[in-house]
């Protein structure tokens, strides 16, 4: 619930002067002040209105002082002998610690210091996501607990060990495999850009393709198997400069060796995985997979196939099965040559159609300004959408002029999304399922890099960088669980994580003579305690 004063313009040209309030995302108006013709009633209203929102305010939202006179704020304050420092905030570990607990991180080999201190900064990057380096002011304030930062940075160098790290997978996997019933049946990976704000290489740390736009900064690439719920699984680091669709293979041999899988899981990637090399390898070794196709990059043939179904609304759904050979190299890095089977399954979406209509419009509007003013070049074709509109002229001189036959080809397939699997005892309603829940995926990337803050990264040094993805991989294993918890319990709350993150952190204890009594909690913060403990 928040008042504003909003300036509407009506449709006479006249301005509305409006106090509205916002609540449940809905906007009322709850006073309209007047309706101004030029600047001087508007500069004249616009303080009316100020003074007014003030009086509503406290009429409507009156806070603790409101209800005290003026002239009592200086001087009757009234105290007791309990202090602030008697206060101890506990939400961090009565909620995030017993999940990380839940999960089984404790029985990693650390010791008990370096436990604790673990466990601190993998909840610090839930409740303050800022630098590892507030973990120290917070302990010692709210928990008088006083940490070097020198020994932050040594257990930083220290933590990213491959013993260590398999612990940590190990543990969160097999918590991930208890709640999947027992059996990893499909899993999704993806690969995502974290970079640094620094403009120094080294051997980790690549200029590479940024998919945030992060042009000559260094970064690296993470590579996430996660559960088609989301729910995390196993993770890789990579160069910043290597090609996306080059850490599948990679990260698929270490994660079925290092659990031991019964069953090889169905494999959900991206289109940026579907390479030759990739499919090679999935077919190769028994693994099922769904990839997702780029149907306007395709061949002709297959393509004006495509062009000639009937795409009435949306959902409908047509599957066209195709055979066809792929060239790879084998392990010894010899030319081969493979014969596969697909299934491919096209899906319809007015919305999608709709994008892709601007998108080309956007990029029509770009070659025909550059036409108009020059001659295109191959600079200006690298990595431009709308090379694929141009043909080159026969004249003795390169020159570059639209083709509107290719503009419509790419016209007809507007709207149409292609999934390949060469598992034939998929339905199509589960192909598209299945890749649809890769929006849960997504979502695991946007918290571990805003919600958490996995990125930017400050650190420098190859050890802390890791340890910096270990702790926020944890974090993001801790934040699922407590999502899954809450969704069990069927607690639903019509405000922001970040709220309730902010919620939990006001759950206190009364330190007495060093014995802790847990203060009672609201409504709120009692749903979320029952929804861990259940």
């Amino acid at each position: 619930m928040s008042l504003h004063i909003r300036q509407k313009k009506n449709s006479s040209g006249t301005i509305s002067i409006q106090i509205i309030d916002r609540t449940h995302r809905q906007y009322k108006v709850v006073e309209t002040i007047a309706c101004v013709k030029n600047d001087d009633e508007k500069r004249i209203y616009l303080e009316i209105a100020q003074k007014r929102l003030e009086e509503l305010n406290k009429e409507l939202y009156p806070t603790l002082f409101d209800t005290i006179k003026d002239d009592d704020k200086q001087n009757n304050l009234e105290f007791i002998s309990l202090a602030n420092r008697d206060v101890t905030p506990i939400g961090d570990e009565l909620i995030y610690g017993k999940i990380f607990k839940y999960l089984g991180c404790d029985k990693i080999a650390l010791d008990f210091q370096k436990m604790q201190l673990f466990k601190s900064l993998v909840i610090s990057r839930i409740l303050y996501p800022g630098s590892k380096l507030y973990l120290i002011d917070y302990l010692e304030y709210f928990k008088k607990e006083k940490i070097d930062k020198n020994r932050i940075y040594r257990f930083l160098d220290t933590i990213y060990q491959e013993e260590i790290k398999q612990q940590i997978e190990q543990c969160v996997f097999e918590h991930t495999k208890k709640i999947m019933q027992g059996a990893i049946t499909v899993t999704f990976y993806d690969v995502t850009t974290l970079y640094f704000e620094s403009e120094s290489e080294d051997d980790l740390r690549r200029i590479g393709f940024s998919k945030e736009g992060k042009v000559a900064r260094p970064q690296i690439l993470l590579g996430l198997f996660t559960t088609l719920e989301g729910h995390p699984l196993s993770f890789e680091l990579y160069e910043g400069n290597k090609y996306e669709g080059h850490t599948l293979v990679d990260i698929l041999q270490k994660f079925q060796t290092r659990f031991h899988l019964k069953n090889k899981p169905i494999v959900v990637a991206d289109r940026g995985m579907l390479t030759h090399a990739n499919i090679a390898f999935l077919e190769n070794n028994g693994y099922k997979y769904i990839l997702a196709y780029k149907i306007k990059n395709i061949d002709n043939n297959l393509k004006e196939r495509i062009a000639n179904l009937t795409f009435l609304d949306n959902g409908t759904i047509h599957t066209i099965e195709i055979e066809k050979e792929i060239p790879y190299k084998d392990e010894n890095d010899k030319k081969q040559i493979l014969h596969i089977k697909q299934k491919l399954i096209l899906s319809y979406s007015t919305k999608r159609a709709k994008k892709d209509k601007r998108t080309r419009e956007k990029a029509l509007e770009k070659i025909k300004a550059k036409l108009s003013k020059k001659n295109i070049t191959k600079s200006d074709l690298k990595l431009s959408y709308y090379a694929k509109y141009l043909d080159i002229d026969d004249k003795c001189n390169i020159k570059y002029k639209l083709n509107p036959d290719r503009v419509m080809q790419d016209e007809r397939l507007d709207g149409i999304k292609g999934f390949a699997t060469n598992d034939f005892t998929l339905s199509a309603n589960d192909v598209i399922a299945h890749y649809q829940n890769q929006y849960d995926v997504e979502k695991a990337f946007r918290i571990s890099k805003t919600d958490l803050r996995i990125r930017p990264i400050y650190h420098r040094i190859e050890e802390r960088i890791k340890a910096h993805v270990l702790i926020s991989f944890v974090s993001y294993a801790v934040y699922k669980e407590f999502e899954r918890r809450l969704k069990l319990g069927n607690v639903k709350f019509n405000f922001s994580q970040k709220l309730l993150r902010d919620i939990i952190k006001h759950m206190f204890a009364l330190n007495v003579k060093g014995k802790f009594y847990t203060l009672s909690f609201d409504e709120i913060q009692q749903k979320v305690y029952d929804a861990i403990n259940t």
